[in-house]
């Protein structure tokens, strides 16, 4: 298949670039500094240069191209934000970013669509011991600071299922490979905790295995949970990390501390807790984590770079 992979240089998109070549793919990498394009290149990908958000611009690009699909990897998550307000640009590419790839598919004639979304579009809360699966309620507003976020998450969801082939992938929290700009923040403390529920995590390379297999395999008008086996909590995750990396114990702060700091962090990192299902996504994507706990997925990431 020849695919327009949108975030082509992001931490899920080069890894999926290079899975997807290595499978016999071909990928045209959107990006919209031209900058990268040589980067893209050594991934065996072919740079298209455009900006997403540009609808204008991104068709004139595509122009003339030709793809079998599109996938949406699109976030603005380089720095993570602590505070709701800094979610309003990823919530953007969720809705008209949609769109406008939606529109460069036409342009190519791509009939199946990807898209990223996220576990926590079931809602920042805590839900109990109940597994969640595919099948329950997604994106509906709670009438607090997150409701800007979840209708973006349905928005691209319902989006991408106007598609011929339309496939969205729920993300759990990613961890893994971005331990370098994880291991100085933990080093120097800047990455403080607090008692919190469990959340469903992701390794980004399993994540990207994942896409590869949605791509083959996934079915029309489906949502699949690209999660492991075992849910964690916010401090779990990164006093583990931090124990690998031989860094110290993260801070220890009340709630109502990280809520005042941080209220975007705090929304999931301390007020949701919820277990999460990825049944659906082994038995029709044929996909399995190869790290099925964060556990064993902190060890081949961090536990290497720590003795490296």
């Amino acid at each position: 298949m020849k695919i327009l992979l949108a975030g082509a240089t992001g931490a899920i998109g080069s890894r999926l670039t290079v899975r997807l070549v290595a499978r016999g793919h071909k990928v045209l990498g959107l990006t919209r500094r031209d900058e990268r394009s040589q980067a893209l290149r050594e991934l065996g990908a072919e740079p298209v240069v455009a900006d997403a958000m540009d609808r204008d611009a991104l068709l004139r690009a595509v122009d003339g191209m030709a793809a079998d699909a599109v996938i949406h990897e699109l976030t603005a998550l380089t720095d993570a934000p602590t505070r709701h307000s800094g979610m309003e640009t990823t919530d953007r590419l969720r809705t008209k970013g949609t769109a406008n790839l939606l529109a460069a598919a036409d342009v190519l004639g791509a009939t199946v669509f990807l898209t990223q979304s996220i576990v926590l579009g079931y809602g920042y809360r805590d839900h109990g011991d109940k597994v969640l699966t595919e099948d329950d309620p997604f994106g509906r507003p709670a009438r607090d600071a997150s409701d800007p976020h979840l209708a973006a998450m349905l928005s691209t969801e319902e989006q991408a299922f106007t598609a011929p082939v339309g496939i969205a992938l729920r993300y759990g929290m990613f961890y893994g490979g971005d331990w370098a700009q994880m291991r100085p923040l933990l080093a120097k403390r800047k990455l403080p905790v607090s008692k919190g529920g469990v959340l469903g995590w992701i390794h980004h390379d399993d994540a990207a295995e994942a896409t590869v297999a949605a791509l083959e395999n996934g079915k029309a008008g489906n949502a699949y949970n690209i999660v492991d086996d075992l849910p964690a909590s916010w401090e779990d995750m990164f006093t583990a990390m931090a124990q690998r990396f031989g860094a110290p114990a993260p801070r220890k702060v009340p709630r109502w501390v990280m809520r005042m700091a941080a209220p975007y962090v705090a929304s999931f990192a301390t007020d949701t807790s919820m277990r999460v299902s990825n049944a659906k996504a082994k038995q029709q994507l044929g996909w399995t984590p190869r790290y099925p706990t964060y556990l064993q997925g902190l060890e081949a990431t961090c536990g290497s770079s720590s003795r490296g």
